[in-house]
C-alpha cells in the first residue's frame, strides 16, 4: 500500500503515494477519510460521486439494517469524539419496535482546544458525513438527522448546507432514497459558540431550544434522548468513516490501527512544529512518527511537553515520544486519546503560564449547573494567576491538588475532570517550576523585609 496522506499547513493533505521522508515513519497506508481532500472541488457532488461517493449507501441499502450494527460492531470502530466508546455497540443500544421515533445527531461543535479535525473533513469532503448519516439512520431505523455544528463556523455551515440541498436534488435524502422505501430528512443546527455544548447531553438540550447544560444519567439518550426519544449521538469523523467499512468490510478496516483500536484516523498537530495541520495515520501512531511526518520541532528547539487528545488530556513530556496514541496505549501511560488534538510545546513554555490559560478557559466555558465546577474553576483560575505573577507560596501547590480531588469525578459532566488534568499533570511532571514561581514570591518577601528593617 502507498504511503500515508497527511495534512500539510494548510490541512491539505498528500496524493497517495507522496514520499513523506526517508524511511517508514507510519505503517503504511493509502489515505481513506482524507483522500479526497485535494480533489478540485471536492466538496461537490459531482467529484464526490466520481470518487466512489454513495456507493456505499446502496450496498448498504440492499442489506438489513442489523446487519449494518453488525458489520459495524466487527471493524471494531469507535468513537473519535473522545469518548471511544464502541460504535456499533451504541447503535445496538437503541430498542427496536418501541413505537417511538428514532433519532441520529452529529456532534459537530468541535471547541476542545486545539482540535481541528471535524471542520476541515466537513469543509473538504462534506457528502461524506451525509452518505454516513444516511447509512447510520437507516441502520438505527431513524427518519430524522440533525447535524449540530459550532456557531462561530459560519463558512462551515454554509457548505454543509449546500452539501445537504445537493443531496436531497439526487435524491439521497427525502423521500423513498433510492426506491428503497427509507425516508430520511436532515437538518444543519447552528450552535452559540459554548464549549458545554459539546458534552451528548447539553448539546440536546440546546438543540431542543433550551440552555445547554448536561442531564443528568440514566436515562442515557440511548432510550430518551432528542425529544426523549431514543437518538444516536456520533461525532462528525466517526459517522463519516461509516462508509468506508461498508463499502470495504470490516476485515478490511481491521487491518489499520491496532488490535482494539482498528481503523485511520485524523490526528490535528498545532503548535511548535514546523508543519502543523492535519494527519492521516493509522491509531496506535506515536508523536515521534507524527513529528517525522510534520517537519519535526520548529526552529529546532526541543519538545517539553504536549498533549495527546486537547487540553482537557493530562500532559505528557519527551519521555512519552514513543507512547501509541490510540485509547489504550495512551491511557496505560496516564492520560487519554481525546480528540487526538496534539498540541506541542517547546522548551521556551512555562507550564504554569499554559495551565493558566487553560484553566482559565475552562472557568469561562463551565455552565455553572454544578458547585464543584463553577466554584473550583473560579479558584483554580484566581490562584494560578496569583502564582505566575509571582505571588504563590508553597501552600499554593497543595491547595490547587486539593481543589482539583474536589473537583475531579465530583463535577455533573467531563468539564470538571477535564479542567483539572492539565493542572495535576503539569504539577506531576514539572513541579519545579511551579515552585520556582514560590521562591520568587520569598526572595521579594525577604528583600521587602529587609528594606523595611534597614
Amino acid at each position: 500500500m502507498d504511503r500515508p496522506g497527511h495534512a500539510g499547513p494548510r490541512g491539505v493533505p498528500a496524493a497517495a503515494g507522496e514520499e513523506v521522508g526517508e524511511g517508514d515513519v507510519v505503517d503504511q497506508l493509502t489515505p481513506v477519510l482524507t483522500k479526497r481532500w485535494l480533489s478540485p472541488r471536492s466538496w461537490t457532488l459531482k467529484t464526490y460521486e466520481q470518487l466512489e461517493g454513495y456507493t456505499a449507501l446502496r450496498k448498504a441499502l440492499a442489506a438489513h439494517p442489523d446487519q449494518i450494527i453488525q458489520q459495524c460492531k466487527d471493524s471494531g470502530l469507535r468513537g473519535r469524539g473522545g469518548a471511544g466508546f464502541p460504535t456499533g455497540m451504541k447503535w445496538g443500544f437503541i430498542p427496536q419496535g418501541d413505537g417511538k421515533p428514532h433519532y441520529l445527531v452529529i456532534n459537530a461543535d468541535e471547541g476542545e482546544p486545539g482540535t481541528c479535525k471535524d471542520i476541515p473533513l466537513m469543509m473538504a469532503d462534506p457528502h461524506s458525513l451525509i452518505e454516513g448519516i444516511i447509512i447510520t439512520s437507516y441502520a438505527i431505523r431513524a427518519n430524522f438527522a440533525a447535524i449540530y455544528v459550532r456557531g462561530e463556523v459560519l463558512h462551515c455551515i454554509r457548505r454543509l448546507n449546500a452539501a445537504v440541498k445537493e443531496a436531497y436534488a439526487a435524491g439521497y435524502l427525502g423521500k423513498d432514497i433510492l426506491g428503497s422505501g427509507f425516508d430520511l430528512d436532515v437538518v444543519v443546527h447552528a450552535g452559540a459558540g459554548a464549549y458545554i455544548c459539546g458534552e451528548e447531553t447539553a448539546l440536546l438540550d440546546s438543540l431542543e431550544g433550551r440552555r445547554g447544560q448536561p442531564r443528568l444519567k440514566p436515562p442515557f439518550p440511548a432510550t430518551a434522548g432528542l425529544y426523549a426519544s431514543p437518538t444516536v449521538v456520533n461525532n462528525v469523523e466517526t459517522i463519516a468513516s461509516v462508509p468506508y467499512i461498508v463499502n470495504g468490510g470490516a476485515d478490511w478496516f481491521r487491518t489499520m490501527g491496532r488490535e482494539r483500536s482498528p481503523g485511520p484516523k485524523i490526528y490535528s498537530i498545532s503548535g511548535h512544529v514546523e508543519k502543523p495541520g492535519q494527519y492521516e495515520a493509522p491509531m496506535g501512531t506515536t508523536l515521534r512518527q507524527l513529528l517525522e511526518l510534520a517537519g519535526g520541532m520548529k526552529d529546532g528547539i526541543p519538545l517539553k511537553f504536549w498533549t495527546p487528545g486537547g487540553s482537557s488530556t493530562p500532559l505528557f513530556t519527551a519521555e512519552h515520544l514513543d507512547v501509541p496514541l490510540d485509547f489504550e496505549g495512551a491511557a496505560e501511560a496516564g492520560s487519554m486519546l481525546g480528540t487526538t488534538a496534539v498540541q506541542v510545546f517547546n522548551e521556551t513554555v512555562s507550564v504554569p503560564w499554559a495551565v493558566m490559560k487553560w484553566t482559565e478557559f475552562y472557568k469561562h466555558e463551565s455552565c455553572g449547573k454544578c458547585t464543584p465546577c463553577r466554584e473550583g474553576t473560579y479558584w483554580l483560575v484566581q490562584i494560578l494567576q496569583r502564582m505566575v505573577r509571582g505571588e504563590g507560596t508553597p501552600s499554593d501547590i497543595d491547595t490547587l491538588l486539593d481543589v482539583c480531588d474536589n473537583i475531579l469525578g465530583r463535577s455533573f459532566c467531563a468539564l470538571g475532570d477535564g479542567a483539572v488534568s492539565p493542572i495535576t499533570s503539569g504539577i506531576k511532571y514539572f513541579k519545579d517550576e511551579f515552585l520556582a514561581l514560590c521562591d520568587q514570591n520569598a526572595k521579594y518577601e525577604a528583600t521587602e523585609l529587609a528594606g523595611a528593617s534597614a
